[in-house]
């Protein structure tokens, strides 16, 4: 009898971080266009509109998916982790990455893209409560040191002192490793879906304003291709990618699943080389397995990760 019980106990549990790790991968995916996309739309649009304009049409989306599966309104409680949530992911991010790319390349916003893994797992301990072994960090940080040493060698890599992009990237960096953390142990709760609809309707009055004020300003004028990429960030970068991406990390852990990320500064040079011509030699494909291999190794250390 003690053995069926422990079996069934582990099954669930299996199951839960393999499907968590597979949302994971998909919001990863996902969110791995969104630098080069980002870059492409700065070039013609005010960074401030891509920024909070993308958070306007994901809400009106957001809406739309609330009203059609009638989910019921959070809790007081719930409502005050959302901020933190819109604060991180809806506001923060696309901002700072916004002002940022309107000087630098996307190769060079995945350098310190690169530490959002860690970031997140540090509020993964902080706001989620989690514990991950010794071990898993240093799985975590061999990955880091692998995307740092491949973007260094393929010209991506910061040179000199610190710019003011910099620093936008720095800011970007944490505030997403919080929105991630609180959205992911959120998530628990509410669901993927939900976390970021309900946060990104709790932002809808900021991100209103200031898109109309952004457009008196400067009206937005741009080709197809801008606006291609503008409606990638809002209906993907802003959306659908937080459906997985919250899911996996609810279903898997956050500090655990959040490794998986360690991959995206890699294929967001493989996007950007499609659509701004970088180039991407066969040093990319020793990186990606380096850094495949460290995520695969966070994934089998024990302890309470999740």
């Amino acid at each position: 009898m003690k053995a069926k019980s422990s079996v069934t106990v582990v099954r669930p549990v299996t199951a839960d971080r393999l499907t968590g790790l597979a949302l994971g991968a998909l919001g990863v995916l996902a969110f791995s266009m969104s630098l080069p996309a980002t870059r492409v739309a700065v070039q013609q649009l005010d960074p401030w509109f891509v920024a909070f304009g993308r958070a306007v049409g994901a809400a009106l989306l957001a809406w739309a998916y609330l009203g059609l599966t009638r989910a019921p309104r959070p809790t007081r409680g719930q409502w005050r982790r959302l901020s933190v949530v819109a604060l991180g992911v809806v506001v923060g991010f696309p901002l700072f990455t916004s002002l940022a790319l309107t000087t630098q390349p996307s190769a060079h916003g995945a350098v310190v893209i690169a530490v959002l893994p860690a970031v997140t797992a540090v509020f993964a301990v902080v706001r989620a409560g989690e514990r991950p072994p010794p071990l898993f960090w240093a799985a975590a940080g061999g990955g880091l040191v692998a995307v740092l040493g491949f973007l260094a060698a393929a010209g991506g890599a910061v040179r000199g002192a610190l710019t003011a992009a910099d620093l936008f990237l720095l800011v970007a960096v944490v505030l997403c490793g919080l929105g991630y953390a609180e959205g992911g142990a959120l998530a628990r709760e509410l669901g993927g879906a939900r976390t970021i609809c309900w946060a990104l309707l709790l932002s809808l009055p900021a991100t209103v304003a200031v898109t109309l004020a952004v457009c008196v300003v400067r009206p937005p004028r741009a080709d197809v291709l801008t606006w291609s990429a503008f409606g990638y960030l809002t209906v993907v970068s802003m959306f659908l990618g937080f459906f997985a991406w919250y899911a996996g990390l609810a279903r898997g852990g956050v500090a655990r699943v959040g490794q998986v990320q360690l991959a995206q500064p890699v294929l967001t040079l493989v996007w950007s080389a499609a659509l701004l011509g970088e180039t991407v030699g066969s040093t990319s494909i020793m990186t990606a397995l380096g850094v495949l291999a460290c995520v695969v190794l966070t994934q089998y250390q024990r302890g309470r990760v999740g």
